[in-house]
This record gives structure tokens, C-alpha cells and sequence, in this order.
């Protein structure tokens, strides 16, 4: 069969064809962005959140060869043992040290009061007397949690008497990571256009020739699109899947796309800290078709129509469970199913429905207040504004074609919640593509 791989050579092309000083202009802006967005977070975001969570200082422990989740987004630099990132609150402002922690950028990047050597630690401490000293140790967010047993250990030892004052950090670290500034929408909201982008091209003829393209050559070439600009992913292989009156019949394998085919596919990108999460539907037209069948366009209005129905209901509020009781509440009162996950009624009158709004951002599946039934411990968040989430749903409609066997259309694009509520960062997915 024919693949659609980009040869190596033209990859490697690709690069070398930069001159030298636009590789480091583009390197340049993207350190200078990240830097923006840390004094921002640093100056505006980490006192209340330290004051929120009563920590009187935050440490963040890192050794060589086995870096804390929170690494890119306290400035990076060069640790060659044992090193600390330790933030102490001093009212209005949290003062920064960096000890054991070196290098050019991070230094350069000028968002650190102090630069000094690991074993001055327990001298450092010592002098700011902190009562409630928060650290990565977390029970419902991996993000949050990248104190090791062993660094543990460490860290108490190296401590002395305020190694008894060490606290989880976990809701501290959600309410740092997911309360938004300016610049950090901003570059969120470029990642999310460059995912769109991607995935519409892939979702096209520009990529897929029906009888000839696998699943898998669309997901390769998704991958080499990431590899050339830079990008990266939380999620590791794209998911381009088929689906059927049996559910869903491949995912990003050998399967060649044949007419006829329904088309999916989820998937985000890495750009600087931030990591969008996204899908795609598409129809491959037989030959003779000028669209897609009526049932295939009536199940994707009546996920649309569900959307619809989401936006508007959910808002800021106490907690994130408060939202979604009221997000579910609008769901059913508009007529709509609630269902279990991937199980679908047996009634062709009702569209059955799931969501899964949750937390985005710093990862596919990010760290703050999240309305997902799998994130439990964060529906207990408050819901504030600047939260990005996943806009996420399944909406499964009875399709005639198929026996009335339900067609699952899921949608998910990413938003911004504001005082007014949903509030899209990039033209969210309003079409079903279609493949000539």
C-alpha cells in the first residue's frame, strides 16, 4: 500500500533551509514569551494562591535526571544534584530562590530574587521561619505530585524541625496553574488555532486519498506537521479512528479509509507550556454523494445542539459540581438523555448524551476545577474565571442507515470561562468535514 510519510530528508530540509539567526530569533521569542508569562504568574497569580491555600512558603524539589512536572514553568535551568525552587510569601509579593538551579536563560529570564547553592537550604528556611510549607505531593493531580518517596526522604532530612511542617500542595499548585493572565490566553489560544489548523488539513484531501490512505498515514502525518513546527503533545499518537454501527472499528492502524467511512479523530499539541485538546469528524463521500447521508448530518446537528445547550449553562461558580448539576439540569430540560459513559440507550426517539468538560491547559488533561465525571476530587474547585476547559460531549443519535444503531459524534474544542460564561479561543468545530 501506499504511505504518505514525508521522507526524512525533506524533514530534515525543512530545518536546515532556516538560516541560523531565524532559528535563534524563533528560539528567542518563545524563551521571551515563557518569561512574560512567569514574572506575570509570579507577580499576579502565586500570592494569592499562597494565601488562598495558607503556605507560607512553596518547595519545589529536583534532582539531575528526574525533573518536577513544574519545571518549564518555574524558568527551567540546569541541575546537576539535588536542587530547589523555594518560594516564601511576604504579604504582597512572594519572594523567589533558586538554589542549586543554574544556567544563562533562567538567570537571564530575571524572575528570581535569589540564586544560590542546594546546601544552603536549611540556613534559607530557617531564616523566613515558614509555618506551612507546601510541597508536590498530591493525590488526585500527577502534575502536582513530583515529590519522589526518595526526594522526600531527602528533603525532610536536609530540613530538620521544619520537616514536620510539609503540607501538600495540590490544591495550591491547581489554583497557580489555572488561574489565567493576559499573555497565558493569549499563547493558549495560538496552541489551539495551530491544533485546528492541523487537524483539518488531516481531515482533507490535501492528505487522504480514499482506497490508499491508512488511519495510520494520517496520524504520521500529524506527527510530522508537530515534528517541523516545534510542537509537542500530552497525548502521544494522534487517535484518527472509523466508527460505525458497532462503535468504533479502528483507531490510528493499517486500515485503509474507504468511502463511505465516518471519520474521527482527537488529538492537542504542545506549544511553549501549554497543551491543547481537540476533535474532528469528517465523512468520506462514496462515489455519486455531494454530502454527507441525512442521518450522519442530523446526529452531528443534535450534537451541536447540545453544545449549544452546554455553552450557555455553564458559569462560574463555588464549585465545579455546582456548574455541572446546572449544566445537566439545562441538558435534559432541552430533552436530551443522560447516559454512562459509552452506553447508550436503546431508544431511537432520544438522543442519549455524556459529557466531560474538563480542565485544560498546561496538559491534554490539565490541573485545575474540571467537570469531568474522572476528575472527582476537582468538582469540589471553585470554578473562576480565566479556567480553561475542554468543552467535551458525546452525542449518541439513531442513524436509519445503520438499523438505528446510534452514531456517537463527539465534540470537544477548547474555551475560556469568563463572568459571562463559555467564550470560545479559536473558531470552535462547527462542520463536518468532508473528504471528496
Amino acid at each position: 500500500m501506499t504511505r504518505r510519510f514525508a521522507p526524512f530528508a525533506l524533514l530534515l530540509g525543512m530545518f536546515l533551509s532556516v538560516p541560523g539567526t531565524a532559528q535563534a530569533q524563533e528560539a528567542r521569542a518563545r524563551w521571551e514569551r515563557m518569561c512574560q508569562i512567569r514574572a506575570e504568574k509570579f507577580d499576579l497569580i502565586l500570592p494569592t494562591a499562597m494565601h488562598d491555600n495558607d503556605l507560607d512558603m512553596w518547595i519545589v524539589v529536583m534532582r539531575e535526571g528526574l525533573l518536577d512536572p513544574m519545571w518549564e514553568a518555574l524558568g527551567r535551568g540546569y541541575v546537576g544534584d539535588w536542587a530547589y525552587y523555594v518560594f516564601t510569601d511576604q504579604g504582597d509579593r512572594v519572594e523567589r530562590a533558586a538554589l542549586g538551579v543554574s544556567g544563562y536563560r533562567l538567570e537571564q529570564c530575571g524572575v528570581y530574587d535569589y540564586f544560590g547553592s542546594a546546601a544552603e537550604l536549611a540556613a534559607y528556611v530557617a531564616e523566613r521561619d515558614p509555618q506551612r510549607i507546601g510541597v508536590n505531593m498530591a493525590e488526585s493531580i500527577g502534575g502536582a505530585d513530583g515529590l519522589s518517596y526518595t526526594s522526600h526522604r531527602h528533603l525532610t532530612a536536609a530540613l530538620g524541625r521544619y520537616g514536620a511542617r510539609l503540607v501538600s500542595a495540590e490544591r495550591f499548585v491547581s489554583d497557580f496553574r489555572a488561574t489565567r493572565t493576559a499573555i497565558e490566553i493569549a499563547t493558549f489560544a495560538e496552541a489551539g488555532e495551530i491544533s485546528r489548523e492541523i487537524a483539518e488539513r488531516a481531515f482533507s484531501n490535501e492528505v487522504i486519498t480514499p482506497g490508499v490512505t491508512t488511519l495510520e498515514d494520517v496520524a504520521w502525518w500529524m506527527s510530522d506537521q508537530q515534528l517541523a513546527r516545534g510542537l509537542e503533545s500530552s497525548f502521544d499518537m494522534p487517535s484518527v479512528y472509523v466508527t460505525g454501527p458497532n462503535g468504533i472499528a479502528a483507531t490510528s492502524t493499517d486500515r485503509i479509509i474507504q468511502r463511505g467511512d465516518l471519520l474521527m479523530l482527537d488529538w492537542g499539541v504542545g506549544f511553549l507550556d501549554f497543551y491543547t485538546d481537540m476533535k474532528r469528524i469528517a465523512y468520506v463521500l462514496r462515489e455519486g454523494e455531494t454530502d454527507a447521508p441525512a442521518g450522519i448530518r442530523h446526529a452531528f446537528e443534535r450534537a451541536l445542539q447540545v453544545r449549544d445547550v452546554m455553552k450557555a449553562a455553564i458559569k462560574p461558580a463555588a464549585t465545579a459540581q455546582i456548574a455541572l448539576d446546572a449544566t445537566w439540569a439545562a441538558i435534559e430540560a432541552a430533552g436530551f438523555n443522560r447516559v454512562e459513559f459509552n452506553q447508550p440507550s436503546a431508544d431511537p426517539a432520544v438522543t442519549d448524551v455524556v459529557i466531560g468538560p474538563h480542565s485544560v491547559g498546561n496538559w491534554g488533561h490539565g490541573f485545575g476545577p474540571s467537570l469531568a465525571f474522572f476528575n472527582p476530587t476537582r468538582l469540589t474547585y471553585e470554578l473562576r474565571p480565566t479556567t480553561l476547559l475542554s468543552i467535551e460531549l458525546f452525542a449518541f443519535t439513531a442513524n436509519p442507515d445503520w438499523g438505528n444503531a446510534k452514531i456517537r459524534i463527539p465534540l470537544e474544542d477548547d474555551a475560556i470561562i469568563t463572568a459571562r460564561g463559555v467564550e470560545w479561543l479559536y473558531p470552535a468545530n462547527s462542520r463536518l468535514l468532508i473528504i471528496k
